[in-house]
């Protein structure tokens, strides 16, 4: 081989090794795409949630509400209500008795021995299907005890709890 082709071969072969250096080079140095973390990832929206329409005139809240006997005595009111695991709603509580809240004990009452009749007018009051003396002979309610729920019908089913 002449000088002057060596002397090219040289400058090519260099060119070559010298590119492929860079090129190798470039890899090494340039950042790898990070993987798409859940950050990066736009989030689909939420789908709405289901609706229902309640009209005013056709529910209320019923906690406050004066509880009376189908004789009209005053039999206290609906302070809370009770629900099983299933979220049924199995009875009210009803504080009975005393003076401006002296005096007064919470009882349970089966929900089915409550009529609802107007309960959109705020007015009107619950009937509970028991006598006064029914009522003041049921036990005393209270929380983290074992719950006696006084019925109308006596064909009450135990709440199931497992302990």
């Amino acid at each position: 081989m002449r000088p002057g082709k060596k002397i090219m071969a040289a400058i090519l072969m260099w060119s070559a090794i010298s590119s492929g250096a860079l090129a190798a080079a470039d890899e090494a140095a340039a950042p790898e795409p990070s993987p798409k973390t859940s950050t990066d990832i736009p989030k689909e929206p939420a789908p709405p949630a289901s609706v229902t329409v309640i009209g005013a005139s056709d529910a209320r809240g019923i906690l406050g509400r004066d509880v009376r006997s189908a004789a009209g005595e005053n039999m206290g009111r609906i302070v809370d209500v009770i629900v099983d695991r299933s979220g049924t709603v199995r009875a009210a509580v009803i504080d009975f008795g005393g003076f401006l809240g002296v005096g007064s004990r919470k009882i349970v009452v089966d929900w089915s021995a409550l009529h609802f009749g107007q309960v959109t007018n705020k007015k009107e009051s619950i009937t509970l299907e028991l006598t006064l003396e029914q009522v003041k002979a049921a036990p005393e309610y209270k929380e983290d005890t074992p719950i006696v729920v006084l019925g109308a019908s006596g064909l009450l089913q135990p709440l199931q709890f497992d302990h």
